[in-house]
């Protein structure tokens, strides 16, 4: 790959690198040192792209690894967090409305469809990235890297430095907020 076409990936792909960092680290700062930061290393390997994959796809590719990098420099400075623990108070008080004693719902539960028609659909991101706001960052984190990247569990674990039991504890939590937002928001 020639630096002639590597000068272009700002103005080529700038506007999706940027939306899919601000999806994900929920920053404007952060996510547009992460843009520069996924620029910078692919300029450095770009005689190392193979060409398998689209440019786009090589990019963002790199852009979740400095995503990642980033969810681990926030988890090693975080100390206990009393915004994640109101989150979490606030969140076993809605399950524990959800839920009768013997574990069903309180309501019926709402009829999804078909989910995977609506992958592509710019309004359903949309509602997912207001959901994911409602969320504490670190719940957000959790349902985006094993949810939505499908990462492994025990990779995710390592990445934040958490338990596997805490892991499916908060991702649980999580998936029931996101599933009360998007209910509430006309997607259920």
């Amino acid at each position: 790959m020639s630096s002639a076409e590597a000068e272009g990936w700002l103005n080529e792909y700038g506007d999706a690198l940027y939306s899919f960092a601000l999806l994900h680290l929920r920053d404007k700062h952060l996510a547009e040192d992460a843009v520069q930061e996924t620029l910078l290393a692919a300029l450095q390997a770009r005689k190392r792209y193979d060409g398998k994959s689209s440019v786009r796809t090589w990019l963002i590719g790199i852009l979740k690894h400095k995503i990642i990098d980033e969810y681990r420099r926030q988890a090693r400075h975080t100390t206990a967090d009393t915004e994640e623990t109101s989150w979490e108070n606030a969140e076993i008080t809605r399950v524990n409305q959800d839920f009768v004693a013997d574990g069903h719902w309180h309501h019926a539960l709402a009829n999804w469809g078909n989910p995977e028609n609506s992958v592509h659909d710019a309004q359903f991101w949309a509602m997912i990235e207001l959901c994911l706001d409602g969320l504490s960052p670190r719940a957000a984190r959790l349902f985006v890297l094993r949810d939505i990247w499908e990462m492994e569990t025990e990779t995710v674990c390592s990445e934040l430095a958490i338990s596997a039991s805490n892991l499916w504890t908060m991702l649980h939590r999580a998936r029931l907020g996101m599933r009360r937002c998007l209910e509430q928001n006309g997607m259920g």
